[in-house]
């Protein structure tokens, strides 16, 4: 049996329309440019109702110490005045893709959904922009986020850090540079499928090969283009960390059909042996980001109501 035989049914044809198109999906694209450039001609942006509830504004504030200028997206509810909860969400693409605009519809939907105050950050990508580039900027986004909360209505006692795939990888980092640095304190965590472990070495990263979405093969290019040489520590790759006592209060999900299964249930486990609360839920079916390339499935709908829900109680 195939790993594509044990997705979701439900879930699996946009999937295969995707691989018709792409034939085995965008990682086998060889050229980063071409495969940023088809990758965004391929994206369909969905009509968000929640846009009309929305309002956003681009702003470009201070990166890292000696670096550039870093891009964030702000989002806050219309109609509500007031101090707010925040979130502050770092987009997924594997370290080498992805950008606030692909992001746009889940950070709306946020701000939505939570009354929450969003600030959507624009990292800089690898090969061009290896580690430590990626971790930094986020940081430094959250800093600026945490400086500026007065004037934004957010609630520095209520700020979650959410991401997916490698935004979830630079949130755990993220969280860990502010437990390191004394830096912003961080209500709640949310790394979703987090990319965390550069080594490949588990069952489930041999496994997933053909599944046409975030594969080994891709897998492997993305760590080597992201750590530019260099040795991986723990906030270039979470998995490292020796020490993951005092981070936040942690939700993660996975799929079964997800390469990063493995270092995800690892990560789980070992944060609550490290006094972490930690919520862990297990999708069976889903592979990578099918939540998003398949919104209208039931498992689909099932995941996101899971998250929206855990983060209402966390922001409470």
């Amino acid at each position: 049996m195939s790993q594509r035989d044990l997705i979701d049914p439900e879930s699996r044809g946009v999937l295969e329309e995707l691989l018709e198109r792409v034939p085995g999906g965008f990682n086998a694209i060889p050229d980063i440019a071409e495969r940023r450039a088809v990758s965004a001609s391929m994206r369909v942006q969905p009509e968000v109702a929640a846009d009309a509830r929305v309002t956003k504004e681009d702003r470009t504030v201070a990166g890292p110490a000696g670096q550039p200028d870093i891009g964030v997206r702000v989002y806050r509810p219309s109609a509500v005045d007031g101090t707010l909860p925040g979130i502050y969400v770092i987009h997924g693409g594997g370290m080498i893709m992805g950008d606030v605009e692909g992001e746009d519809p889940t950070a709306t939907v946020l701000c939505d959904e939570l009354q929450a105050v969003v600030v959507s950050v624009e990292y800089r990508l690898a090969p061009e922009h290896p580690y430590p580039a990626g971790p930094e900027d986020c940081y430094a986004g959250l800093l600026w986020t945490a400086a500026h909360a007065e004037e934004l209505g957010l609630d520095l006692d209520r700020l979650a850090v959410y991401g997916g795939s490698a935004g979830g990888g630079l949130a755990l980092a993220t969280a860990l540079l502010a437990r390191d640095r004394q830096g912003p304190a961080i209500r709640f965590l949310m790394p979703l499928y987090p990319m965390v472990d550069d080594r490949n070495e588990t069952p489930s990263s041999h496994a997933v090969t053909e599944v046409g979405v975030w594969d080994r093969a891709g897998n492997v290019e993305a760590w080597a283009w992201y750590l530019g040489g260099r040795e991986a520590d723990q906030y270039a790759a979470p998995a490292r960390a020796a020490d993951l006592s005092g981070l936040p209060p942690t939700y993660i999900d996975v799929g079964t059909v997800d390469l990063f299964l493995d270092e995800d249930l690892e990560l789980a486990s070992r944060l609550l042996q490290a006094g972490v609360p930690t919520e862990l839920h297990v999708f069976p079916g889903s592979y990578h980001a099918s939540e998003k390339m398949a919104p209208d499935a039931a498992l689909s709908r099932r995941i996101w109501a899971t998250r929206l829900d855990a983060l209402r109680r966390a922001l409470a």
